[in-house]
């Protein structure tokens, strides 16, 4: 039976990489093995368009292709979430075209404008939401707006949950006090800091190991559904190379890390684009090495 976007949004939310061809350009019939292993494990929701799948390096056109190629591949296994962000106009086209391929819902990424108001951004949620109709998540990675700014973008109507990236957890305990209840506040720094979020009222996380190693994945939600942070942690642990070389050079080897590890598993998805690093460097590969090592020993 498939989930409800409630439900979905307590689980993993799985941001798909967005493969490549040897010229470049989008290869989205490179995900099939990657869908059907991570839903076949148990993840909840797979997410197109997000920053793992390089949403930023993609255009416009590239993402709409995403979106319909993804949903098609899901085909109704699971509720499936799309990114939409930049300027206005992109993210309405996006969010009309992301309706009409079958999404369920919009995970709006935070405008990264230099000049961004969190007034402009209650305009611009309302916009995107008028275009598309679709329930919607936000993603914050700035929490700098408060939690006044939080509760408004909250507020707006077809809010259905918060992906929230920051390493804040008192911030977040703030927001979620702040909002209707029924938000869903979904920890948005992958199993890493899923923990310390579940902590304060977080449920669900967003993975890029799903692309890897799903089912790990899968057993930290298991633990963190139990309560059993003892055992979260303990499985968290056992992916902290994996996601330290995702952390380095500011986040710029972040899906990079992941591609080289399809790579080493034989799911080549091409390199990442610039701005992101590609390759990784000697000492991050064999760090990614010794983490493929252990997943197949397992």
């Amino acid at each position: 039976m498939t989930l409800t976007l409630d439900q979905a949004l307590t689980g993993i939310s799985g941001i798909l990489v967005t493969p490549y061809d040897a010229s470049g350009d989008i290869a989205p019939e490179k995900l099939v093995p990657i869908i059907d292993r991570a839903l076949s494990a148990g993840m909840h929701m797979p997410v197109v368009n997000g920053n793992t799948g390089e949403f930023y390096a993609l255009t416009t056109d590239e993402a709409c292709t995403m979106v319909r190629e993804v949903v098609s591949m899901v085909d109704g296994r699971a509720p499936v979430l799309a990114g939409v962000g930049r300027g206005i106009r992109d993210a309405c086209r996006l969010a009309e075209a992301s309706a009409k391929a079958g999404a369920t819902a919009l995970m709006i990424h935070q405008p990264p404008d230099p000049f961004v108001s969190p007034r402009g951004t209650v305009d611009y949620l309302k916009a995107v939401s008028d275009a598309a109709g679709l329930p919607m998540m936000l993603y914050l990675r700035n929490d700098a707006i408060g939690t006044k700014a939080i509760a408004e973008l909250c507020a707006v109507e077809g809010v259905k949950g918060v992906k929230w990236a920051t390493p804040n957890p008192l911030k977040l305990a703030d927001a979620i006090a702040a909002c209707d209840p029924s938000i869903v506040w979904v920890g948005g720094l992958a199993e890493v800091w899923a923990p310390p979020l579940y902590a304060v009222g977080a449920r669900g996380f967003t993975s890029g190991l799903i692309n890897i190693w799903p089912e790990h994945s899968v057993a930290i939600h298991a633990a963190l559904s139990s309560g059993d942070y003892t055992q979260a942690n303990a499985l968290i642990a056992r992916m902290s190379d994996f996601e330290a070389v995702r952390a380095e050079e500011l986040n710029g080897t972040n899906v990079t890390g992941v591609k080289a590890a399809l790579q080493a598993i034989g799911l080549d998805c091409g390199p990442t684009r610039p701005p992101s690093a590609w390759p990784l460097t000697a000492p991050q590969q064999d760090r990614i090495n010794k983490f493929i090592s252990q997943i197949r020993k397992d």
